[in-house]
């Protein structure tokens, strides 16, 4: 499969990417009463509970390098080929990696078989029309998203049910995902915080949207379209945390 995309592109990662608690207390509401719980597609492993049994698949070195000492067992594997026997976790969690796997409904599908009681997935949905950075200046973003992250009702066709429920990002979210900045446009000038955000590595040439925004912010047009938003505590850009319980087994 190649070297893994955060094997080049995760060194300082977790300096930009730390958990913003506000996220972490929905991801914690997501597993319910969940014991044990495996985090697929770990990374550094930002949103684990502390109270629960957790473990990590992840296929990056750097990122299980970058795990706290005191982590849960990382193991070096694929969503799409999960090392555990049927049932072996109350739940399994996916945060913002989805998009990354080489076969997302076979990702789907492992995560199903390997948790007997929920399933929790933090992620952005592509029919949500985003934010000024995507829309403004680099919707390239987009549509490569529209060909790795599945629908809300694709997601559904192989979990079930699911429960959808929003994840406002904070004006001053410590995560700093391709989101987190909504409200502080100058991060994404910052060559670490764009290092620590996969879509930008995706792209063939950021320089001319990078050079746009610049420009925008230098002679207040930026402020112009989208200085309302500094009034804002929180924005709604799309991502959203499925949950499927009850029956997942049966389901599979």
């Amino acid at each position: 499969m190649g070297q893994p995309l955060y094997d080049i592109i995760g060194i300082g990662y977790s300096a930009y990417r730390r958990p913003d608690p506000r996220i972490a207390a929905q991801i914690a509401d997501a597993l319910g009463t969940a014991s044990t719980v495996l985090n697929v597609g770990a990374g550094a492993g930002s949103y684990e509970p502390a109270d629960r049994r957790m473990a990590a698949v992840e296929p990056s070195a750097e990122m299980v390098r970058q795990r706290h000492p005191g982590a849960g067992p990382a193991v070096r594997a694929y969503a799409d080929h999960l090392p555990f026997r049927d049932a072996s976790f109350d739940a399994a969690l996916a945060v913002l990696t989805i998009h990354h796997w080489p076969d997302w409904r076979s990702g789907l599908q492992e995560m199903r078989r390997v948790a007997h009681n929920r399933v929790a997935i933090l992620t952005w949905d592509p029919e949500h029309p985003g934010f000024w950075l995507v829309q403004d200046y680099f919707p390239e973003i987009v549509e490569m998203d529209l060909l790795t992250m599945p629908t809300i009702a694709q997601m559904e066709s192989v979990l079930g049910p699911v429960d959808v429920r929003p994840v406002p990002v904070p004006a001053d979210c410590t995560d700093g995902f391709l989101g987190g900045y909504w409200r502080r446009p100058e991060r994404y000038l910052d060559d670490g915080a764009r290092g620590a955000i996969s879509a930008f590595a995706k792209l063939r040439d950021p320089r001319p949207g990078l050079e746009r925004l610049r420009a925008d912010l230098a002679d207040g047009s930026w402020n112009v379209r989208h200085g309302h938003l500094l009034a804002r505590a929180e924005l709604d850009i799309g991502y959203r945390i499925i949950v499927a319980s009850g029956g997942v087994r049966d389901a599979y």
